[in-house]
Formats: C-alpha cells, structure tokens, sequence
C-alpha cells in the first residue's frame, strides 16, 4: 500500500488522484494524444501499479479529465466576472478571460480530448459547459435591461470563438486582447453605472 502523505487516507486519494489528472493534462497539451497510464503515473511520481488504483484504465482517466476541465474553465470565467463590481466591466471580463484560458492551453486540452476520447459524455459535457459559460453573461445583460439578452451574449461569445481561432493560427494574445478592448471597450464604457434591476415577483 502506498505510504500515506496526507492527514487522511481521503486526502491522500484525491491529492493522488489530482497528482494524476494534471499529469495527464499537461501531456495532452503537449502531445495532443491520449497518454498511456504509465506516462501519466511517471509524471505524476507513482509507480503505474498504483495509478490504476485510482482509475482503472486509461479510458477512465481520459473521462475524469473531462469531468474535470470543463467545470474548472466555468469556475475561472465565474470568478473573474463576479470580481467586477461594475456590471458593465462583467462583459469584458467574461471574454478576456475566456481568451486567457486559451492562451493558457485549455482550448488545446478540451479539442484533444474531443479527438481521444469521444463520445455522448463529451458532448454532453461540452454542450453543459457552453451553457453554463453564457448564464452569468446573459444574466448580466439582462440585469442592464439589454434588449435581447440571449442573442446579444451569442454575438459576444462569437468574439471569444474568433479570438479562439486567431491564437491557435499563431496570433500573440496580448494582439488579440488589445484588438478586443478597442472593439468592445466603447460598448462597456456606454454601459457603465446602469443599475442592476432587482428581480421582483
């Protein structure tokens, strides 16, 4: 049995079991193709015996990692807008570190997961994340009073996909963030210190 390194056997499980879904996402990153359990658990520092004893094959590991991204990229997005205290600044929020996100490679990890382990939890998960990423946009523009929340969080998530494409054709993305804040800059300044409207029944 592996020697415990945690207060708690629990703890020590989920450090391990975290030890071995970064490992697998970082060499998804580099390589862009499923690792072998023994690559991951070497990077991981374990021996490959004790990585299946926290995912059972590499098939099972490929789905935590899914499990594991997309949520993550939520929480990020999330956060960076809750930050704000301004409404309006939610927005430039929402995209610039949707934009950081991929600049950081996570876009790479989710298409290469989308290549080694596909299948209905992928998209299932992909299409949940997509949702969960426009909530708090379409939230905001509707706290605004914007006219056509849902059709206006769309266009501005086409900016996120085209400032996606740019930086994977080679674009640095302090170009493609300083080319963002030109072009949405003057929409958030015009929609600066709008009160939130409070829900009423």
């Amino acid at each position: 049995m592996p020697r415990i390194t945690a207060p708690t056997v629990a703890e020590h499980r989920a450090a391990q079991q975290r030890a071995l879904l970064d490992a697998a996402r970082t060499l998804l990153a580099r390589t862009g193709e499923a690792p072998s359990m023994a690559e991951v658990a070497a990077l991981a520092g374990l021996a490959r015996p004790s990585a299946y004893q926290y995912y059972k094959s590499r098939q099972d590991l490929l789905h935590a990692l899914v499990l594991d991204v997309f949520p993550r990229w939520t929480q990020r997005v999330r956060e960076a807008m809750d930050a704000e205290p301004e409404p309006a600044d939610r927005i430039m929020a929402y995209v610039l570190t949707n934009i950081r996100l991929v600049a950081e490679g996570e876009h790479a990890v989710g298409n290469a997961l989308a290549a080694v382990a596909p299948g209905e939890e992928l998209d299932n998960q992909s299409a949940m994340m997509h949702r969960q990423l426009l909530t708090p946009l379409v939230e905001t523009l509707t706290a605004m009073g914007v006219p056509d929340p849902p059709v206006t969080a769309e266009l501005i998530n086409a900016i996120v996909h085209s400032s996606t494409r740019l930086l994977e054709s080679g674009t640095g993305p302090e170009t493609v963030e300083e080319r963002v804040r030109e072009l949405l800059g003057p929409y958030v300044r015009e929609n600066r210190t709008i009160p939130i409207r409070e829900n009423t029944p």
